[in-house]
């Protein structure tokens, strides 16, 4: 594979992190592109997960949006105890609670990356989909270091993928 060819791969591998990000904000049936995006992609770069991509497409369309988002809410929102809580630190920190020092770490991660949370930015930092889009950032700033044949850059952002995706997605 050449470089050109490695910088596509990468290319579409970040974009199925933004795509799969965007899966974990509420549902609407018109974003439905979205799944047809991320099969279409994860058949490049992993085709073991695009069958998933396309059974979540096929499923989307047997919905209407007001159902979408209240198994939505069932899941993520609540009122009631919440089945699939989108925060890392539920996960990871002892006693189940948001907010946890994984999410803390996780902060620390962004900043080193060099980022900052926008005062504006309502949710928390360990959810679900900012890692997913953290980890776009990752791939974006790894093939940017790769078309300016930066490879010192580009294996830092590597490896920095590599650590975010072991302490905090990869469990």
């Amino acid at each position: 594979m050449n470089i050109d060819e490695l910088i596509l791969n990468e290319k579409i591998r970040g974009d199925c992190y933004r795509l799969l990000s965007a899966c974990f904000y509420q549902p609407d049936r018109s974003k439905k592109y979205l799944l047809r995006n991320l099969a279409e992609g994860l058949k490049r770069v992993c085709s073991s997960a695009s069958v998933f991509a396309e059974k979540m497409e096929e499923a989307i369309a047997k919905y209407t949006n007001e159902e979408l988002l209240v198994d939505y809410a069932k899941l993520f929102i609540g009122p009631n105890e919440l089945i699939a809580p989108p925060y890392g630190s539920i996960y990871l920190d002892k006693g189940r609670k948001v907010m946890g020092d994984s999410t803390i770490k996780t902060m620390e991660v962004y900043r080193e990356a060099g980022l900052a949370i926008n005062d504006d930015f309502k949710e928390l930092p360990d959810h679900i989909a900012v890692e997913l889009e953290f980890m776009y950032y990752l791939v974006f700033k790894e093939t940017e270091a790769l078309e300016k044949s930066d490879i010192d850059t580009s294996h830092k952002f590597i490896k920095m993928q590599q650590e975010f995706l072991n302490l905090f997605l990869g469990l």
